[in-house]
């Protein structure tokens, strides 16, 4: 029993469970889009799928994320003790968690249209080959933008039918805002990543990081505007992106020292970004 305890132990810190940060970087967006395309009442049912789907596809992405860096982790302080580099998961164990976690995911699409069907296609083949940008790209978090994104086009085909020009805009803020948390993210590893040859926003952007991590904030809020514009959304929508903006200032006091614990602390308190302004879209919807 107490090595079966170990074993699902194991799983979960591969499936990354214990650290749910992720799942609600992923899930926010989707879910101002799933308020958008239902008008503020959305599905329940598809409510449940997407929610269901963005923690099997997280962590799914997480699995592929740890067997593609499986060489590069034991030389990074901070994942040394990942379960495949611990040999606690073989990468085969691995691999058929992948399948497993991926065959839920699609399983719960199918009970949606042909369209969404599709857009699952593209998200799985972006969430899989993520890992792999970090060899090449020299920002890989603008292609983790689009791959955290992917539920927002498929909200809206869930919902309508159809992919509105809204859409777009919603999934460029969320590049721009991923860009933003993970570069604060990328902070606290640059000196590893440069050490085994790993490319990051983190590196590209060199000293002037923190700078980009701003400008990469302010072109989310822009976008989050026009999309209030297009939508013709109230006061209380606006108040959440002001919070929003708030919160993005705090950051800038987090890692302007640029020291490694503020940085992660600023990553993680992404959370309430996309927090409020779900917060102030729902305030909208509700006092009509």
């Amino acid at each position: 029993m107490q090595k079966m305890i170990k074993k699902l132990n194991a799983y979960e810190r591969l499936m990354r469970l214990d650290k749910p940060i992720g799942i609600l970087l992923l899930l926010w967006p989707t879910l101002w889009a799933l308020f958008i395309a239902g008008h503020g009442k959305p599905d329940w049912i598809i409510g449940l799928i997407f929610v269901t789907g963005t923690v099997l596809m997280r962590s799914a992405g997480c699995v592929m994320n740890d067997i593609a860096d499986s060489r590069y982790d034991g030389l990074v302080m901070r994942t040394q003790h990942r379960p495949l580099v611990s040999n606690e998961v073989s990468k085969k164990e691995a691999y058929i968690v992948v399948a497993i976690l991926s065959l839920l995911a699609f399983g719960l699409v199918c009970t949606l249209n042909i369209l969404t069907i599709k857009l699952s296609g593209i998200a799985m083949l972006l969430a899989v080959t993520y890992p792999f940008t970090k060899r090449f790209l020299a920002i890989p978090q603008a292609y983790l933008g689009i791959a955290f994104g992917c539920g927002i086009p498929m909200a809206f085909a869930a919902i309508l039918g159809y992919i509105p020009p809204i859409a777009w805009i919603l999934l460029l803020a969320n590049m721009f805002w991923a860009i933003a948390y993970d570069t604060e993210y990328a902070m606290v590893d640059r000196e590893d990543d440069l050490k085994i040859g790993i490319k990051s926003s983190a590196i590209t952007f060199g000293r002037f990081e923190v700078i980009a991590v701003m400008i990469c904030y302010a072109l989310t809020l822009l976008l989050l505007v026009i999309a209030g514009k297009w939508l013709l959304l109230g006061v209380a929508y606006y108040l959440g992106l002001a919070v929003a903006a708030g919160i993005a200032s705090y950051h800038y006091l987090l890692i302007v020292g640029r020291e490694k614990p503020n940085c992660f602390k600023a990553f993680l308190h992404n959370n309430w970004f996309g927090f409020v302004v779900l917060a102030g879209l729902v305030t909208h919807y509700l006092m009509q």
